[in-house]
């Protein structure tokens, strides 16, 4: 791995953070082959202890002994996924932070608002065609749930295809459900070959669209009956970099999803669900958050409470917290 610092010149490389250097690969192998390593060995690749990935031989000091690759991964892991999360969950109570503030009357024009409350389906509509027309650089999207319905499609169709001779880019993340959503697969067989570009999470935050990086719209409400229009510059950029975060996570629409195999009778979408669960969410939140309908989930916590042998719910989170289940997730 060349640094840009140039340390591989000097035997060893950092990399950026959280990276494992070119000599920290092939030490770390050779711990986990032989079971330890010399301490003194260790010294020419400092990342191994940056990382955490070896500890000191309790029977004796002068030797390491390597970390299990599944726990040091999940170690790495996780504070990356607990930025992501925090970033999730800034973005959600965003409206419900502004909601206070929409019903005093602005006395700038509305043109110049950074904050527009835009009430009805009509309205929103009108205002996203209005956008949408002006758009001439990029669009990104987030879609949740497992696909939307077929004339909600058509009309976003309808959105998106005038923009496909301007040359814009388009990037739009869905749920990994949506790839089995026929309305959705024909969407995106129709736009992908002029330039659409589609990945799958298993769980995103809600629908977000921004135009341009300069204007962004995101539900301010369950039934989406009212959305904001957001034209503030630092809002709409965070919100772009919530946005990237999301895309560097997500799978390639023309790539197969990899599921998690089933451990101990428990699939990982369960573990999904498990992990949920665990976090104090109900049935309804966990369903939205998956892209699955509320009975097909209260389907996969019976089984999950059936394969870990629970006879209630308030059993079944102390159960999954035993089980180590949710140690495979990473």
């Amino acid at each position: 791995m060349q640094s840009k610092r140039g340390d591989t010149d000097r035997g060893h490389s950092h990399g950026q953070d959280g990276e494992l250097c070119e000599a920290g690969k092939h030490l770390y192998a050779t711990a986990l082959r032989a079971g330890r390593i010399a301490r003194s060995e260790a010294d020419g690749a400092p990342c191994l202890l940056e990382l955490a990935l070896l500890h000191p031989d309790p029977d004796d000091a002068q030797w390491l002994r390597p970390i299990p690759p599944s726990i040091a991964l999940n170690q790495l892991i996780h504070p990356i996924e607990r930025e992501i999360q925090e970033r999730r969950q800034l973005a959600i109570s965003l409206a419900d932070t502004f909601e206070p503030f929409m019903t005093i009357k602005a006395s700038v024009p509305p043109t110049t608002q950074a904050v527009s409350v835009l009430e009805g389906l009509a309205l929103i509509n009108a205002t996203l065609d209005r956008v949408m027309d002006e758009c001439t650089t990029e669009l990104l999207t987030i879609q949740p749930g497992s696909g939307r319905k077929p004339e909600t499609v058509k009309a976003g169709l309808r959105r998106v295809e005038p923009l496909l001779g301007r040359g814009v880019r388009m990037r739009t993340l869905y749920q990994h459900t949506a790839r089995h959503h026929s309305a959705t697969m024909a969407y995106v067989e129709r736009i992908a070959p002029y330039g659409l570009e589609v990945r799958t999470l298993e769980e995103i935050i809600d629908r977000l669209i921004i135009v341009d990086r300069k204007v962004a719209f995101v539900p301010a409400r369950r039934d989406r009956q009212v959305a904001l229009e957001l034209r503030h510059e630092g809002l709409v950029q965070y919100l772009v970099g919530v946005f990237d975060q999301f895309w560097l996570r997500g799978i390639p629409w023309e790539d197969e999803v990899c599921y998690a195999p089933a451990l101990n009778g428990v699939s990982g979408v369960q573990r999904s669900i498990a992990r949920l669960l665990v976090e104090g969410h109900v049935d309804e939140a966990i369903a939205r958050r998956l892209g699955m309908n509320v009975r097909t989930c209260r389907a996969h916590i019976a089984k999950l409470a059936s394969a870990l042998g629970s006879g209630s719910r308030a059993q079944l989170g102390y159960l999954i917290a035993q089980s180590g289940i949710l140690e495979q997730d990473h």
